[in-house]
């Protein structure tokens, strides 16, 4: 059977099904014992439409419609596909999947606009949210921790539109990363020294760089026996620790009171006798509160910023301190910074799909009303291979970090080789 009749005989035997079922008894039984009586009944709705149909025909059918009642319809094969990464839907006919960094259009679809509503309206009344032409943006999250954010009309033109980003089912290891080519052995070997020893980080990067990633990576190396607390705005830290606080914000409501912003749950935070506080994008006003935070006894915090470079990070948060309201001269900005953040990390999403940690910089204080910092580590770029893969090198800049001696006095003693090594990236 071609496509066209089979998705209009998909579309009437939901129907009928629908007529036959009693969804709100359907709700309280197990879902495996559901599953198995919609799909007799399935059968049975096929049958008394005397439509000749093949065993696989009738097996895809049977598929689609069982996502469709129990699931979230078109959505559920690209869910279960663990090498897809974001899942983006333009409108009911052009959905896009990014697999191994690389963007491509599917022939997945929607039956109308209204379809594609009613599967976004699942998943935000999954988590308590709603969308409609009153609050036409909404923010949730799949069960799987994956992010949704969704945006209908008025606000988008050209019918209703869906942004998925997806998360790994565990944390991705350390030698996972140095093995992909995103960092070199000895820059791991340097970072993993600096969380251990309690040096605050900034992670910086664009949006897909891996900066969630990197940070998930980097705190499986915070000690067991310390206490963490994570801020976020949707859940996305998969920490491996259990003596582990996970906190995230709550957007207003329908008459647009009842948020709770970053800024108040890192203030709150402070009493809950955190080690460690991990902050999982810095944006805003909150920005002065971790400076603070770090600068009295939380050391070792880690957050991660959107920027750049690592310099451009460093403006971003003197520009978020002011949202704040403080007032502060811009050198006093300037000095809170450099003592509260030791390394920024720069992470980039190269040309081929691949992320990589491109620098690795030390915050090392102030000279007059500038803010010095000099590179550890760097990737250089060579050019493109045959196969479309980016080449490079990943170089140690030859400076000796202050911080060693910090990991010195911390019991950690790494070797001057480390800072010597470049690594080829082909």
């Amino acid at each position: 059977m071609e496509g066209p009749n089979l998705e209009k005989l998909k579309t009437d035997v939901h129907r009928s099904l629908l007529a036959k079922l009693d969804l709100e008894k359907l709700s309280k039984v197990n879902s495996n014992v559901a599953r198995q009586a919609v799909a007799s009944m399935i059968g049975e709705v096929i049958s008394s439409l005397n439509v000749p149909l093949s065993f696989a025909e009738q097996e895809k059918l049977e598929g689609e419609l069982l996502d469709e009642v129990f699931g979230l319809g078109p959505l559920e094969p690209l869910l279960r596909d663990p090498k897809i990464s974001d899942i983006l839907i333009n409108g009911k006919d052009r959905v896009f999947v990014e697999r191994g960094g690389i963007l491509e259009r599917l022939d997945t679809s929607f039956r109308s606009d209204a379809h594609l509503l009613q599967i976004i309206d699942r998943i935000v009344s999954r988590v308590g949210r709603r969308v409609d032409e009153s609050s036409p943006m909404v923010d949730a999250r799949l069960p799987d921790g994956s992010r949704v954010n969704a945006i209908i009309p008025p606000l988008a033109i050209d019918g209703p539109a869906v942004s998925i980003r997806r998360f790994g089912t565990g944390p991705i290891a350390a030698n996972q990363l140095v093995a992909l080519k995103s960092i070199s052995a000895e820059m791991m070997e340097v970072m993993s020294a600096a969380v251990r020893a309690r040096i605050s980080i900034l992670i910086s990067g664009g949006t897909g760089a891996g900066k969630t990633t990197f940070l998930n990576i980097l705190s499986q190396y915070i000690p067991k026996r310390e206490r963490i607390v994570t801020i976020e705005d949707a859940a996305e830290l998969q920490l491996a620790q259990e003596n582990i606080v996970r906190l995230e914000t709550r957007p207003p409501n329908v008459e647009g009171t009842g948020a709770i912003r970053q800024r108040q749950l890192l203030i709150n935070s402070l009493r809950m006798r955190p080690d460690r506080i991990i902050l999982g994008e810095v944006r805003g006003e909150e920005a002065f509160d971790m400076l603070q935070a770090m600068n009295t006894g939380h050391e070792g915090s880690m957050a991660t910023i959107h920027a750049n470079t690592t310099r451009d990070a460093v403006s971003r948060l003197e520009s978020m301190i002011a949202m704040a309201g403080m007032s502060l001269p811009e050198k006093t900005i300037r000095q809170q910074i450099a003592s509260a953040v030791s390394i920024i990390v720069q992470v980039s999403r190269m040309s081929d799909g691949t992320r990589k940690v491109t620098n690795i910089s030390e915050i090392t204080g102030m000279e007059e009303n500038v803010l010095s910092m000099h590179e550890i580590f760097r990737f250089e770029k060579k050019g493109i291979g045959p196969d479309g893969k980016v080449l490079g090198t990943f170089v140690p800049s030859g400076i000796r970090p202050k911080f060693l001696e910090q990991l010195r006095t911390s019991g950690i003693f790494l070797s001057p080789d480390l800072f010597e090594k470049t690594t080829e990236v082909n």
